[in-house]
């Protein structure tokens, strides 16, 4: 008889659980793992990424260079008006990518203790 290659799962008995149990995890599931700031943080990258010719997100996911490489980016695009507001959008995606990608990571950390 051939051996199989799949592994069969542990079945756990006499597993409880409690109201807490469920609570927390459905806390976990709204903040991300990461506290109820996690949830907001993209959000509130993207609000404040849309205010125009800052670049505020990037700064307030704390890339910097990112954000003075956007601001001066955006002078000689400025001429062309629609590719200003190509960047300006892309800054806003940006700054909502970098803030979850930061949330990811943390979680990722949290679960590794």
């Amino acid at each position: 008889m051939a051996e199989s290659n799949f592994v069969e799962p542990k079945t756990e008995t006499n597993k409880v659980v409690t109201g807490f149990k469920v609570f927390r995890q459905i806390w976990k599931e709204m903040t991300l793992g990461v506290g109820f700031w996690g949830a907001l943080r993209p959000i509130v990258a993207a609000l404040i990424a849309a205010v125009p010719f800052l670049f505020l997100g990037q700064h307030f996911n704390r890339k910097h260079q990112k954000g003075l490489d956007f601001a001066l980016l955006q002078i000689p695009l400025a001429l062309t008006v629609v590719l200003w507001f190509v960047l300006w959008a892309y800054s806003i995606f940006d700054a909502w990518r970098d803030a979850t990608r930061f949330v990811a990571d943390k979680n990722i950390q949290g679960n590794q203790i």
